[in-house]
């Protein structure tokens, strides 16, 4: 159903739904001034009268209840994304809210001061709902009926078994604590600490999970990942206290190690005549697996188990080896000389990890790895070669600017290796700070902690080498740390939720070298200046702000010779948008978008070695690899029956950090 426009309709008569933005603060309603009598007092219990329908719930409310309660209340107190509705219907007309639920978009390009209060409220518009005229007419009537009983009762908490919660408590680590942290306090994603769910309530934290949200939340009830149980059931899990957390010491890392092909019986050349710098690895998310191809021929050469939800893919220094992490915190060794290649070591540093990268400086080259955990707060090192673990340092402390209390929880984000210097330097998530780790010390602990910003996420190098350039979450900014003065330079604000991957380099055409960053919570892509040294008039300023079709963009990538910067929107809470894929011309500045799946979200392009293919995986459990022309970006093959796969990288360009 779509209703004619209301573009000329009094200001007054907006129903503020754009609330599902990024601000986490109940705001005023804009414009109105909010009738006492109709307010009721947030502080006093939620009125527990029945429905007027004698009990059963109407439809209104289940929708409400099902599809609202995410973003908001309805007179329960507490900061919600969105307005609380309580008394919504005395204050907008009718007609108004009939247009707003049936079509947010449209109203909020129509009207000014729909458009104020979009801003208002973290300029989000709110999702379509998907309503029909029926269904919109019984939502209208349930506020209004509601409103005329008092605040909405929230569904209390299902009751959990032990085998329920700890099934749920699973769930946790494999949907949800990336984001919101194991301790569940939050960093990239907000808090869900049992105090702040519990204000929440079930309803609200049901139809987050349900249906996600427009900055990055993933909707894991409506893309089948959970079913209803399961969503309830999480909701309840949340309210509960969290759970104790083990740790993992070094007498476990070693307990795990497994070498599995000695070093001596592996070849001294590689055993097939293929181009291996070429060979592209492929995560299999759901199937614990690692699929190696080569570039050039698009020959599959070899499935490897590595584990549950297999993270990300880093080649040695030499390129001979990729080291796959697991969000089990498990890491395996691929010889890639081997004819198929295969797993020659394995072994666990942590219970939960994103990170992995090796020694690169001249006379160190494959020596070491080391491994950044999300839980325990550690980072391990191992022998490049055996993977035997040689050492466990615990990463918490205070976070920057502050000396008490030391956090329970200090994730490792991003690692890079520090061009020119034997060390890595790893970006610590909730403490702000930027850990440098000499792996020619004897300990292979930290050797200085460089004062940045809170919540560092992912990121890269710049052009040169000598500036690191970390996501920094809560600020909506990009950190610049100089690796060579151990100190950050200034902070970039971009957008809300940056989330650059490794971030993309190349020489603009008028402000020089750049890099950039695409967004979770914002669809634009921010390009700003980063070299220092030849243009200091827009060195880290945002120098182009660029819309994009939608937020929930994952990665971008370039080459230094190709005419494009390539990223997705594989989070975008629409389908349609979460499909293609889009490239930013480097000569003209301008964004086109593509359709690249007809299933799943399309998602991280990469490049070849040569720059003369990309290839972008389709997200879904009958996923693809699709690969397109470099340069025309016209399709050229697809890979079918891969079972979820994800992230893709090629030997050469991760090898030798080019991005």
């Amino acid at each position: 159903m779509r209703l004619a426009p209301l573009a000329l309709i009094a200001p007054l008569a907006l129903l503020v739904a754009a609330a599902c933005g990024s601000s986490t603060a109940s705001a005023p309603d804009a414009g109105a001034t909010p009738d006492a009598s109709a307010t009721p007092d947030a502080s006093a219990p939620p009125d527990a009268t029945t429905p007027p329908d004698g009990g059963a719930m109407s439809q209104g409310e289940l929708i409400f209840r099902r599809d609202c309660a995410s973003c908001h209340g309805f007179g329960q107190g507490g900061a919600r994304r969105g307005p609380d509705l309580f008394g919504v219907t005395a204050r907008r007309p009718r007609m108004w809210l009939e247009h707003w639920l049936d079509d947010p978009a449209a109203v909020a390009a129509q009207n000014p001061y729909a458009q104020q209060l979009v801003a208002q409220w973290g300029g989000v518009v709110m999702p379509d709902p998907g309503l029909d005229a029926l269904e919109i007419a019984a939502v209208i009537d349930f506020l209004a009926a509601r409103a005329a009983i008092g605040p909405l009762p929230m569904t209390p908490p299902a009751t959990l078994s032990e085998a329920d919660a700890a099934a749920m408590r699973a769930v946790y680590f494999d949907r949800c604590a990336g984001c919101h942290g194991t301790l569940r306090a939050g960093a990239t994603g907000p808090s869900l600490a049992p105090a702040r769910a519990v204000e929440l309530g079930t309803d609200a934290l049901a139809a987050t999970i349900r249906h996600g949200r427009p900055w990055g939340m993933p909707a894991w009830g409506d893309e089948g990942i959970l079913d209803e149980l399961q969503v309830t059931q999480l909701a309840a899990f949340l309210q509960a206290p969290v759970p104790p957390a083990p740790a993992w010491s070094l007498d476990d890392a070693r307990a795990s190690w497994q070498v599995l092909v000695p070093v001596d019986d592996r070849p001294t050349a590689p055993a097939h005549d293929r181009d291996w710098e070429n060979f592209f690895g492929v995560i299999l998310r759901d199937a614990g697996e690692v699929a190696i191809y080569d570039g050039a021929t698009r020959d599959e050469l070899a499935r490897i188990d590595t584990g549950f939800a297999s993270h990300i893919l880093r080649a040695s220094s030499t390129g001979r080896y990729f080291t796959a992490v697991g969000r089990d915190g498990w890491l395996t060794l691929i010889d890639l000389w081997a004819s198929p290649p295969r797993a020659v070591a394995q072994a666990r540093g942590c219970y939960d990890a994103r990170s992995v990268e090796g020694s690169k400086h001249p006379g160190y080259e494959d020596r070491y790895a080391i491994e950044g955990c999300y839980w325990p707060s550690q980072y391990v090192v191992f022998d490049g070669l055996t993977l035997e673990p040689l050492a466990v340092h615990d990463v918490r402390g205070p976070a920057v600017g502050t000396t008490e209390p030391v956090l329970d929880e200090v994730r490792v984000a991003a690692i890079v290796a520090v061009p020119g210097e034997p060390a890595w330097a790893l970006a610590l998530k909730e403490s702000g700070h930027v850990a440098i780790v000499d792996y020619t010390a004897p300990d292979l602990g930290v050797a200085a902690r460089i004062d940045a910003v809170r919540f560092l996420h992912d990121g890269g190098l710049d052009h040169t080498g000598r500036y690191f350039l970390a996501a920094a979450n809560a600020q909506h900014a990009i950190a610049v740390i100089d690796l060579q003065a151990r100190a950050l330079v200034t902070t970039i604000a971009t957008g809300q939720l940056p989330h650059p991957g490794r971030g993309a380099n190349w020489q603009d055409p008028v402000h020089g070298w750049v890099n950039a960053t695409t967004h979770l919570g914002e669809p634009t892509l921010a390009i700003y200046g980063a070299d220092p040294a030849a243009r200091p008039d827009v060195a880290w300023q945002v120098v182009r702000e660029v819309p994009t079709a939608a937020s929930g963009s994952l990665f971008l990538k370039t080459l230094p010779a190709s005419p494009w910067v390539l990223f997705d929107m594989a989070l975008s809470t629409e389908p349609t948008t979460a499909r293609q894929l889009c490239a930013f011309a480097k000569a003209t500045a301008e964004v086109h978008c593509f359709d690249v799946s007809t299933t799943g979200p399309a998602l991280q392009p990469e490049f070849d070695r040569t720059g003369s293919e990309v290839w972008v995986s389709v997200w879904h459990e009958q996923g693809e690899i699709v690969i397109l022309d470099a340069v025309t970006l016209a399709e050229k093959a697809r890979i079918t029956g891969l079972d979820n796969p994800t992230g893709k990288f090629n030997v050469w360009n991760t090898a030798h950090d080019v991005y």
